[in-house]
């Protein structure tokens, strides 16, 4: 029996109207089944996959952060990028485009990344608030520049630039 007024919408999102990455995912997928778009939905359903085996994970109390999720997709969009790498090594362009169509899809639920000028200017700052004097503070930058740019920047690329402020 349905009351006049009450939606039928979980009470999480009536509480806070904000859909989690995990929701957007699964309505996506949906969305994906009704244009009939194979590739953007084999890549969602992946992703859902992935994103409910870490759910269920031991320590994990059937929750899923969307820091965790932005994790998982940024491991998920690297791993199809070297894949396609594979396979354009082995003359094999025909899977690497599929592996490239997927990381794109993957792709469009990450956050813009940073520019290698803005890279730098978030360690700078980092820099001046740590008062970092040389290679030997590289681990204490390294570790908050790591935290404050997560999602947003390759731990490689933040690297190459504290190694060369720091020398």
């Amino acid at each position: 029996m349905r009351r006049r007024g009450i939606t039928s919408a979980p009470p999480q999102l009536i509480k806070h109207n904000i859909m989690t990455l995990f929701d957007q995912i699964s309505e996506d997928i949906k969305a994906a089944m009704k244009a009939r778009d194979k590739v953007r939905l084999e890549t969602l359903r992946n992703i859902k996959k992935v994103f409910l085996e870490a759910k269920t994970a031991p320590g994990a109390n059937d929750t899923l952060e969307d820091a965790d999720a932005l994790k998982i997709l940024q491991k998920l969009a690297k791993q199809g990028r070297e894949t396609a790498q594979t396979y354009i090594d082995n003359n094999r362009q025909d899977l690497a485009d599929e592996e490239l169509a997927q990381a794109k899809v993957i792709e469009e639920y990450l956050p813009k990344p940073l520019t290698e000028e803005e890279i730098e200017k978030e360690v700078k700052d980092i820099i001046a608030q740590t008062g970092a004097q040389g290679m030997k503070d590289m681990g204490k930058v390294m570790g908050m520049a790591s935290k404050k740019m997560a999602g947003r920047a390759d731990g490689r690329a933040i690297s190459t630039i504290v190694k060369k402020l720091l020398a």
